[in-house]
């Protein structure tokens, strides 16, 4: 029989492996020495060693999975303990009971990472969902308010897993949040389609009596028609846009032909009014030397003829007008302005009144005078002083007085 520490071959070639509980026989050797077949179970002991060692190695170098590695642990358990090699196989359990606690730590350190990202997931869905529960209900930028609500769902695909439960209910609150969005946007739109339907009617209303009174020639009350008509066009609002160009372009052309042919006509008798241009800058001119007024009665006089042969004249081209009328109206203010002045001097109630007030500031003055005598020879400067300021203002107000009466003459 040949022997080693942790195995023996017996006389009739049976293989046996030393262990705590006893020997186990792992197999039967016929074909050489005993060595031999010592030295084939050492072999098999090394190679399940070997295995060992390469998954001690990933487990402490890589992030392999901890199921993963358990599964291994496991299969290499139950590999060691039904092993047909000869070998410390005691150890071999102990080092795989070493890496098992390993695992379990990692196992711990996963749980704990991963409830974290659940954790750290669902914040993040809760607050994709609010965000879109808060566009479903107060966005009203279409356009972007769908295209976040595109973004928020491709965020919830990006987004770590959470529990069953809390992902269902929170996809579909955000589910509804999208549909409500997409709900309120349509009654939006529907609701501007019927605004917008309400807008071509009244601006075709509008085309259609614009259209009416191109033809008219009374251009005063259709002008102010077209005028009417362009208030109510901006008060409308607007229609689709293909209806509003389409619109225009009909409300435009009958406001065009109607201005076009008020513009030649108007053109044509303005022309016709030249010549009575001509005789209103002449008389301008004559008005104009009447400047600056002496005699408020004569310039009237000369005023009231110039002013008939101008009505005579009869009217001018519209450009001219503005200038002609307003030159000639400043000449007629500046006499009125003469006029009154006249009036104002030789009124005899007004000499009156001028005549009252400086009989009046003479009398206080000539009172002053004598209570300035009594306190300067009395001592008293406070009332000296009081009074010569009293004194002051009234002879400034005596001489205004005596100007105005001084008019009068």
């Amino acid at each position: 029989m040949t022997t080693d520490p942790w195995g023996r071959v017996d006389d009739d070639g049976t293989v046996y492996v030393r262990t705590a509980e006893g020997e186990r026989a792992v197999g039967s050797w016929q074909a050489g020495e005993p060595e031999e077949a010592l030295a084939y179970y050492h072999r098999k002991y090394e190679e399940l060693a070997g295995q060992i060692q390469l998954l001690e190695q990933r487990v402490k170098g890589t992030d392999l999975p901890p199921t993963q590695a358990e599964a291994s642990i496991l299969k290499l358990r139950e590999a060691v303990t039904e092993a047909h090699a000869v070998g410390d196989l005691a150890a071999l359990q102990s080092r795989l009971e070493a890496l098992s606690e390993i695992v379990g730590k990692r196992r711990e350190e996963v749980k704990v990472a991963r409830d974290k990202a659940r954790t750290q997931a669902r914040d993040v869905k809760e607050r994709i969902v609010a965000e879109a529960e808060r566009i479903a209900e107060e966005a009203t930028h279409w356009k972007s308010g769908g295209e976040r609500l595109r973004q928020l769902v491709e965020e919830w695909k990006a987004a770590e897993r959470i529990d069953r439960p809390t992902e269902a209910g929170l996809w579909k609150r955000l589910s509804a949040a999208r549909t409500a969005f997409a709900k309120r946007r349509k009654a939006y739109f529907s609701s501007l389609d019927e605004q917008r339907d309400a807008v071509r009617d009244e601006k075709e209303r509008i085309v259609a009596e614009a259209e009416a009174i191109a033809g008219s020639t009374d251009w005063n009350t259709t002008a102010a028609a077209y005028r009417e008509l362009m208030h109510r066009w901006k008060a409308a609002g607007r229609a689709s846009r293909e209806v509003e160009d389409e619109l225009w372009t009909r409300f435009k052309g009958a406001q065009d032909l109607f201005f076009q042919a008020r513009s030649a006509v108007f053109a044509e008798r303005d022309a016709s009014f030249a010549a009575n241009a001509e005789i209103k800058e002449t008389l301008l001119a004559e008005a104009g030397k009447l400047l600056p007024i002496t005699d408020a009665r004569s310039a009237r006089a000369v005023l009231r003829g110039i002013l008939e042969r101008w009505e005579a004249a009869g009217p001018v081209p519209r450009e001219q007008r503005d200038r002609l009328e307003g030159g000639l109206r400043k000449i007629d203010d500046a006499v009125r302005k003469a006029e009154e002045n006249e009036w104002r001097r030789t009124n005899p109630e007004a000499r009156a009144r001028a005549q009252d007030t400086v009989n009046q500031l003479r009398r206080s003055i000539e009172q002053l005078e004598t209570r300035l005598s009594k306190a300067r020879a009395a001592g008293r400067d406070k009332d000296v002083k009081e009074t010569e300021e009293a004194l002051t203002a009234r002879r400034s107000w005596l001489e205004e007085a005596e100007r105005t009466l001084a008019e009068f003459s």
